[in-house]
C-alpha cells in the first residue's frame, strides 16, 4: 500500500471527514495530541486546544469564517488566543479580522489574540496590491510579527516553534511545529495531490520551495516502514506523514533538474512547454503543469 493511501485508510476507519471537502463543506479531524484539522474552509486550518485557550494556524476564507468558528467549538469553548499566519494569500488569511473580534483573553489580560507572521506577511498586506487583487484591509494584518529565521514560545503545555521558509511559496512562509503532540502545519509549501504554486510576484523560487519541502522532512520523523509518526497538516489536501512530503520534494526536484537542464541547452519557455518535463507526473497531480513548468523556469531564469 502506498504511503498516502495508508494514511487515508487509516482516517477512514476511525470515522473521519476526508480532507477533500467541498468550498463550505466544514469538517474536523482530529490529527494526535492536542492537534485538530479543519478542511473546507479555505486553506487547512490546524487547530490546537487545551486549557490555556485555542491556537489557530491559519484562518481560511472570510466568507467561511463563522462556518470555521462553528467547527472550532465542537473542540473547544474556550478563548482564542494565537493566530499564526502561515504566509499572505486570502484563502490562508481571510478569516483574521473575524476571529480577531471573537477576543480571547492572555495570561489573564483581556484583550485581541496575538496574529503571528513572518514581517514579509506584513509587508506584502500594507504594500501595493499585486495584480488585480483588491488592496488587504488593515484588518486582517499580523499585530505579531518577526524576522528571524525561527520563532517559539510554550501554548497549552506544549513548546510552539514557527520557522520562516525564505523565498518558497512566496517570500513570507512559516512553518508550524507542535513539539509534544509531533505535528506540522506547511501552509502551502506543501499541497499533495496538486503542483504546487509558486508565486513569483510575492518572492516564491523553486529552489526556496524545495528548501522548504526539506526544512519540513528535517522535522518530521516516521514510525515503523515510513509510515505514521510526524503527522503533516498540508495547506490543501489530506492528512500525511512523511513518505508522502518525500515523493512530493521528489517530484519538484526531478521537475527542477528537468528544466534546468533544458535552460543550460539554450530552450526557450514555449521549448520546454513542448517538451513536457512533468509528463511522468501528470496523471498524480492536479492543477496546470504548464504554470508549475513555467514557474520554475522563470524562477531559475531569474
Amino acid at each position: 500500500m502506498k504511503p498516502a493511501q495508508f494514511v487515508s485508510a487509516l482516517l477512514l476507519l476511525g470515522g473521519a471527514v476526508c480532507a477533500q471537502q467541498p468550498a463550505g463543506d466544514v469538517h474536523v479531524l482530529r490529527v494526535q495530541g492536542g492537534i485538530y484539522m479543519v478542511v473546507g474552509g479555505g486553506g487547512n486550518i490546524a487547530v490546537q486546544a487545551g486549557k490555556d485557550g485555542i491556537l489557530l494556524v491559519d484562518t481560511g476564507l472570510t466568507e467561511l469564517a463563522p462556518k470555521v468558528l462553528a467547527a472550532v467549538r465542537t473542540i473547544s469553548d474556550g478563548p482564542v488566543r494565537y493566530i499564526l499566519n502561515t504566509h499572505v494569500h486570502a484563502d490562508h488569511t481571510g478569516g483574521n479580522e473575524y476571529f480577531v473580534k471573537q477576543g480571547g483573553a492572555l495570561n489573564g489580560v483581556p484583550g485581541e489574540p496575538r496574529v503571528i507572521a513572518h514581517l514579509a506577511v506584513q509587508e506584502r498586506m500594507a504594500g501595493p496590491p499585486v495584480g488585480n487583487d483588491a488592496p488587504m484591509p488593515r484588518s486582517l494584518w499580523p499585530n505579531d510579527t518577526y524576522s528571524t529565521p525561527f520563532k517559539d514560545f510554550f501554548f497549552n503545555n506544549e513548546p510552539v516553534f514557527v520557522y520562516h521558509a525564505p523565498a518558497a511559496h512566496t517570500d513570507g512562509d512559516s512553518i508550524v511545529l507542535f513539539r509534544r503532540s509531533d505535528v506540522v502545519s506547511t501552509g502551502d509549501i506543501f499541497t499533495p495531490g496538486r503542483y504546487p504554486f509558486i508565486d513569483l510576484q510575492r518572492g516564491g523560487s523553486v529552489q526556496g520551495l524545495i528548501a522548504g519541502l526539506n526544512k519540513i522532512l528535517e522535522l518530521a520523523v516516521p514510525a515503523r516502514y515510513q509510515e505514521g509518526g510526524t503527522y503533516i497538516i498540508p495547506g490543501h489536501g489530506r492528512l500525511c506523514d512523511e513518505a508522502d512530503v518525500v515523493e512530493f520534494r521528489d517530484m519538484v526536484t526531478i521537475i527542477r533538474d528537468r528544466v534546468q537542464d533544458s535552460i543550460k541547452k539554450g530552450m526557450t519557455l514555449e521549448q520546454v512547454k513542448s517538451a513536457r518535463p512533468s509528463f511522468d507526473y501528470d496523471t498524480q497531480y492536479s492543477g496546470s503543469a504548464d504554470a508549475f513548468v513555467e514557474s520554475i523556469y522563470k524562477s531559475l531564469k531569474r
